[in-house]
């Protein structure tokens, strides 16, 4: 059994929920990664907030980051273990996030360096 980040994008990261917001979407989560949690198929995630956050690129140039010219921002993750990439995205499919117009989930296959795949 692979093991696969789903990885949380958010098409504006600068939109700021309402607490009310963030509540019902807290629990929509939780239950979603609960039901994924009781197939034993849970490993761990955590979201990344957009505080305090650099970039560093070639050559040692550091900005601030995640912003700039890209809207898109990553708002965090989970790792699932799953039997194929296709049961991954079906886990995915049920991401709270993708209520939102123009977010996505991307399911990514966690390389193991075992020499398979």
């Amino acid at each position: 059994m692979d093991q696969f980040m789903l990885i949380f994008r958010h098409e504006d990261g600068t939109k700021i929920a309402s607490p009310e917001q963030m509540q019902i979407w807290m629990k929509h989560t939780m239950d979603w990664i609960g039901a994924i949690a009781a197939q034993n198929k849970y490993v761990g995630g955590n979201g990344l907030p957009f505080d305090n956050s650099k970039i560093v690129w070639h050559n040692n140039v550091v900005t601030n980051g995640p912003f700039g010219d890209v809207k898109e921002t990553v708002g965090g993750y989970i790792i699932v273990k799953a039997d194929s990439v296709d049961e991954a995205v079906e886990f995915a499919k049920g991401c709270p996030i993708l209520g939102g117009e123009g977010n996505s989930v991307e399911v990514r296959r966690i390389a193991t360096g075992d020499g398979v795949h």
